[in-house]
């Protein structure tokens, strides 16, 4: 299982990134309640017909990013999250290099979080900046047809 990253997921506490996250080529630096970082090469995947980055991907990314950070704080009060709202603004056009996305929290409360994201390039510049509101869910609440597994659990 090479090139898979080794951070816990938020929802089933396992070590792999599955999923869209695994196909697109995302692989975790760091995680943690107060940090993540991730980052990605760009290839053919990435791009939009202008040959550029696609504004999906940046908006995925800072979703995961986000989403991974609100998930680990989450799962130390037996909660786990949900994206409701991800506003993502495209600062910069990218062809080619790595990608990094690095998300913080800037308000974490008993039912919503408020996260942030900043997708930079190989040179450091900003290329995408995003904010990322996450409800906060006991287990056992249906969502999408299907109760939420309880954190750390093996249920999917």
């Amino acid at each position: 299982m090479s090139g898979e990253s080794k951070v816990p997921n938020p929802i089933t506490g396992d070590v792999l990134v599955r999923g869209f996250d695994r196909h697109m080529g995302v692989r975790f630096v760091s995680a943690s309640r107060d940090e993540v970082i991730l980052e990605y090469d760009v290839d053919e995947r990435h791009l939009q017909p202008y040959g550029i980055v696609h504004g999906g991907m940046h908006c995925a990314t800072i979703e995961t990013a986000c989403s991974t950070g609100a998930g680990l704080d989450a799962m130390q009060r037996g909660l786990t999250v949900v994206g409701v709202e991800n506003h993502t603004s495209f600062v910069r056009a990218v062809r080619a290099g790595t990608i990094r996305v690095t998300a913080t929290p800037i308000t974490r409360g008993r039912r919503t979080q408020l996260w942030e994201a900043t997708a930079r390039d190989a040179q450091g510049q900003i290329v995408a900046t995003g904010r990322v509101r996450l409800l906060c869910l006991q287990p056992g609440t249906e969502l999408g047809g299907a109760p939420v597994p309880r954190p750390g659990s093996s249920e999917e």
